[in-house]
This record gives structure tokens, sequence and C-alpha cells, in this order.
């Protein structure tokens, strides 16, 4: 299944994405893009697997699997937090919903400090493709340069909802979350495959 990933190998994904450079220290290889991501979270800087993840997932899934991370983490969020991600899941189910639109749209209004706020971004700036200037009120647009905000807006959420957990759980819980992205990747890569024929 690997074989059908969007980025077949590490370099693929930081040539199509050069913003997650900026995200991540770790350097692309030809590497299959699963493996990659397998080294990255046994390596130094395990984070940099999830800042890879988000950035492999097409940015509808990736949304989604940050709402699926950050809802294992429910009861380290607050209510506002919960509420945003309740909108998220929402948006995710129906994302051409005018209603789901607008409620996500209106969230992301919200400065992106915490980790709801930033999954809410990250589907307010998929909506808009790129993030067209001006379309987001609490948060400064994307900049030319960072053509994939999403990713990076979901790759921020996930982390500063990471960054909640106890640092005796933190690395189990990080290769759940990691597993979970790669496995999404790989549902996805099937999908587009029968998608295809």
């Amino acid at each position: 299944m690997a074989n059908g990933l969007r980025f077949k190998t590490a370099r693929d994904l930081f040539v199509a994405c050069p913003a997650v450079a900026r995200d991540m220290r770790a350097l692309p290889t030809e590497q299959r893009s699963i493996e990659f991501c397998r080294d990255l979270l046994a390596g130094p800087i395990p984070e940099e697997a999830i800042t890879f993840c988000a950035y492999l997932l097409p940015d509808r899934a990736a949304v989604w699997w940050a709402h699926e991370c950050l809802g294992h983490l429910s009861e380290l969020l607050d209510k506002t937090d919960q509420e945003l991600l309740a909108l998220v899941r929402d948006w995710v189910s129906e994302p051409d919903s005018p209603r789901h639109r607008a409620a996500v749209s209106e969230a992301a209004a919200t400065p992106p400090a915490t980790p709801g706020a930033w999954i809410a971004l990250a589907a307010e700036w998929r909506d808009n493709g790129f993030g067209v200037a001006g379309s987001v009120v609490g948060a400064a647009a994307p900049t030319a340069f960072q053509r994939h905000p999403a990713a990076h807006a979901v790759n921020a959420g996930v982390l500063a909802g990471l960054a909640r957990v106890a640092l005796a759980d933190r690395f189990a819980v990080l290769s759940a979350f990691v597993e979970m992205g790669l496995q999404l990747a790989e549902i996805e890569a099937q999908r587009q495959s029968a998608d295809a024929y």
C-alpha cells in the first residue's frame, strides 16, 4: 500500500511541501515515506514524526487525524477546545455544508493558542485553499511561502496537545498518534487507488 501514498518517498514530500523543512530538522532521504516516519519516531526528535504525518496526509484527512489525536486527550483539554473539536468533527463529516463551514470559520477567529484552536484554523485554511488573505479574522493568513498552512496548523495543534501529556506517558502517546497517522495515510492511499479505477 505504501506505493500508493501521495508522497512515495520522504524527498517527494519535501519537494512538494517545502514548508515542512521549516517545521523539522531531519533532512529528506529516498526512503519510503512510512519507513522514514517510523525512523523519525525512533530518532532523537520523535516529535518530527508528528510533523511528517501532518504533511503526509491530505489536508482533510490530516484535520481528521488531529481531531482523533486530541480526542484521546479530552481530559487534558478545556471546554472551549472540546467545543472547537466538536465543530471540526461536524465539518469533517460534511465539509461542503455551509452551516459547518460557517461554524469552523467563526471558530477559526479564535487566536490559535490552544490545540483545538489550531485544528479549527487548519480546517478553515483547508477550506480556503492556501489561505486567502483576510479570510481568517483571529490569526494572520498564511504567507505565500507557506503553501501548506493546514498541515502546519495540524502539526501545531497535535504537538500542543501532546505537550499536555505527562512526560512519563508522552512517548507512548506520541507513538500511538504516529501509528494512527500512518494507518490513515495507507487507507487514504487505498481509497485514492480505488477511486482511480
